[in-house]
This record gives C-alpha cells, structure tokens and sequence, in this order.
C-alpha cells in the first residue's frame, strides 16, 4: 500500500516483548547487592536524597496518625509504608543506568526518570503504588475491627496486642498483609526498571514481572525477603537507616532486573 505521493508509508514497528532469564541464582543476587552498594558509593548525593525523601515521607506519615490519637493507623501505615519503596526509587534506577552507561548524572535527567519516556507509563505505576497502599489501609482496619473493634486499644497499646484477640489480630494482618506485599513486589520489581530503561506500556512490564518471578521464584522471594527484613529493620531507628537501606536497594534492584530481563 502506498501513499499520495507514490512512496511507501512509515509505519512503526512494534517493539519487541521483553525475554525473562530463567536461569537467576544466588550469585546474582550477591552481585546485584555488592553493584548497588558500589553505585550508593560513587553518587551518594542521589542516594541521600531519595533516602531522605523517604524518611520524611514516613516521619509525616508517623506523625499524622499519632497527632490525630488513632493509633490503630499506625501498625498498618508503618507494616504497608515499604509498599511505596519501588517507585521511591525509580530515580536509582535511572542513576544506576547512566553510571552503567557511562552517561553524564545531572538532577533534571535523574528526576525526570519519573516521567518515563513522555508516555505518563511510570505514573500510572505510581497510581497502582497509591490504590495499593490505600487497599491495604482499608483491608487492615477491617482485620482490626474484626478482632479488637469493640475493646480497642486502649490507654496501652502493647497489652491490647498481647491479648488472644491482639494476637491473632496480629496472626491474621501478618499473613494477609505478607501475601498482598509480595503480589504487588511481583509486579513491581521488574515492571518500574523496565519502563525507566524502555519504551515500553506499563501492562507488558507488569506482565514481564510476574514472568521473571514465576520462572525464578525461589531466588525473587529470597529477594523479596532481603528487600522485607532490610527495609523493617532500617525503620526501626526513627526511619533514619532507610536513608541508606533503600538507595543500596534501589541500585541493587537496577543491576538485578539487568540480570532478569534479556
């Protein structure tokens, strides 16, 4: 078929749907962790700020339940606030590849990974990121009036959970809070990279993330589980060891999802 003017007509070809590796080991994961502790060394200043931008964000969310007397938000804003990390650190993920590149590090192209390639595909990731967040809020306070609705917490939060109700409220919100963080880690871990490096709709990279984590499942939920324990663990002093928990993860999830994708 030809045009008005007898020439050919471009059409755009369609790019390829990424290929996930089916052969992660161990090994990639020790190497991911020791590239992205190597890239939070040599550009710490874009480490240190999306740290920071997360310390804040869960001092505010810390300090609002607690200003508001609420404290039945607080256990499930804090459990649920790692739910955000990935698209925290979509700027690392854009710092890592222009360091692998060998391309020049400047503030407007990190901050502007958030735009993705002018398609609005990395912010409709962020919207999945916010719904999530708020799904589990709501799902949570469901499990807390389910079991403590009628006594609630009380003037001692910690004697309320160590009653049978607190306990197995505790049993239950773990275990539903621990299925629903590793479906959205299972989307998220691989769809965010993939949209900062390619052009790409946010439904293939989804669908590309759930592939990699089915084909590699017990090295992505080993992953998975370094990401839970480093990240709680770096809360627990007032949120301050984030400030370095989440660069070193944000660079190693980069250099994973190299190993990932082909």
């Amino acid at each position: 078929m030809t045009g008005l003017d007898g020439a050919s007509p471009l059409i755009a070809a369609p790019l390829p749907r990424p290929q996930p590796s089916a052969d992660l080991g161990w090994a990639d994961l020790r190497a991911a962790l020791a590239a992205g502790w190597r890239d939070f060394l040599a550009m710490p200043r874009f480490g240190l700020f999306f740290g920071g931008v997360y310390v804040l964000a869960g001092l505010a969310i810390g300090w609002t339940t607690l200003a508001g007397g609420n404290l039945t938000w607080l256990i499930p804003a804090i459990a649920g606030f790692p739910l955000v990390a990935p698209f925290v650190a979509v700027g690392l993920y854009e710092a890592s590849r222009r360091r692998a590149a060998g391309q020049k590090l400047t503030w407007r192209a990190v901050l502007g990974a958030l735009k993705g390639h002018g398609d609005d595909q990395i912010l409709s990731m962020g919207v999945i990121v916010f719904v999530a967040f708020s799904f589990w809020m709501i799902v949570a306070h469901a499990i807390f009036a389910i079991f403590v609705g009628e006594s609630g917490m009380g003037r001692d939060p910690l004697a309320a959970l160590a009653t049978p109700e607190g306990i197995a409220m505790l049993a239950v919100g773990s275990a539903v809070g621990g299925a629903m963080a590793f479906a959205f880690y299972a989307i998220t871990v691989v769809s965010l990279p993939l949209l900062v490096e390619r052009k790409h709709d946010f439904l293939t990279a989804i669908i590309t993330s759930l592939a990699v984590v089915r084909r590699n499942f017990a090295v992505m939920l080993g992953w998975a589980a370094i990401i839970a324990v480093v990240l709680l663990a770096a809360m627990l002093p007032v949120f301050l060891g984030l400030m370095v928990a989440l660069p070193v993860l944000g660079h190693a999830t980069w250099h994973l999802y190299v190993r990932a994708v082909e």
